[in-house]
């Protein structure tokens, strides 16, 4: 069995239940040669709007998701460090993970397929696919494999350029023609409808609503953004380890740091996503 030209006959999750989001495989192109411009030239950033940064060494990136939205994927290289910006508009989920895994390092570019409604990207040296969400690779030689979460931070775009005066922003320069000032997205965030089939076995909350979803000790937990204090740090104990988690409404900045003050990954979700992949998930409550 395939689709969109991927072999799933030995898929390690429902081969019914990968579907076609509609583009075709690269038809939503990862940008695999980004550029990058100082924060003074980045005039099409709003205030308001949200990036993801990414901290390596003395090096400091915020990708705005009013590109990654037109992209899904960003294959970087932060000093020697090859990483992958991921986001998936239906979830709401931008996460970052290393390109290193079972000892190659990978290019990644998008299935067009879904899973529970997140993107499902593959790897260009084995043409597997991988689960953002999950984490894993679900089909094709990798099968099995991780993907390593690295921390990065979630803003506002104003919040940023102040924090980090001398870093980089992701340029629109992308080789693609995209409108980057729209919101190509903004109906479907704007009510509660999912586009494509969610298994929901947790129905505590409505099925867009904002979580931080945090893994520790192999425990999954969502923290629900409007039951967080603003700014005031939550001490928790997930999965036997200790956090200290936090949400700056204004920023729209999660934070969750360990016993050592590490930065320990974390991202904004849809509860119906989290759920969907985490069914056992704790829920903090205040």
């Amino acid at each position: 069995m395939a689709q969109n030209g991927f072999d799933l006959s030995n898929a390690r999750i429902p081969r019914e239940e990968i579907l076609p989001g509609g583009p075709a495989r690269d038809g939503i192109p990862s940008i695999d040669a980004p550029k990058f411009v100082p924060p003074e030239a980045a005039t099409f950033l709003r205030d308001e709007d949200i990036v993801l940064s990414v901290t390596h060494g003395q090096t400091t990136r915020a990708y705005p998701l009013r590109v990654l939205v037109w992209h899904e994927i960003v294959n970087d290289t932060i000093e020697s460090e090859p990483v992958v910006i991921t986001y998936c508009p239906l979830c709401g989920t931008g996460m970052v993970f290393t390109r290193k895994s079972g000892g190659k390092v990978r290019t990644f570019g998008v299935s067009g397929l879904l899973y529970q409604s997140n993107v499902l990207m593959y790897d260009r040296e084995t043409e597997s696919l991988w689960s953002q969400l999950k984490m894993e690779a679900v089909s094709g030689p990798a099968a099995g494999e991780k993907l390593r979460w690295l921390p990065s931070e979630h803003l506002t775009a104003k919040q940023w350029k102040a924090k980090y005066p001398s870093g980089q922003v992701l340029s629109t320069d992308t080789g693609y023609r995209r409108d980057y000032n729209s919101d190509a997205y903004a109906d479907y965030f704007a009510n509660d409808a999912t586009m494509f089939p969610v298994h929901r076995t947790r129905k505590e909350f409505p099925a867009k609503t904002w979580v931080l979803g945090v893994i520790a000790g192999g425990k999954a937990k969502a923290y629900p953004i409007e039951q967080l204090p603003d700014g005031k740090v939550v001490n928790d104990i997930v999965g036997g380890q200790q956090l200290r988690v936090a949400f700056h409404k204004a920023e729209r900045r999660p934070e969750v740091r360990d016993a050592s003050d590490a930065a320990v990954p974390a991202v904004m979700v849809f509860w119906f996503a989290w759920q969907a992949f985490y069914p056992g998930t704790e829920v903090w409550r205040r």
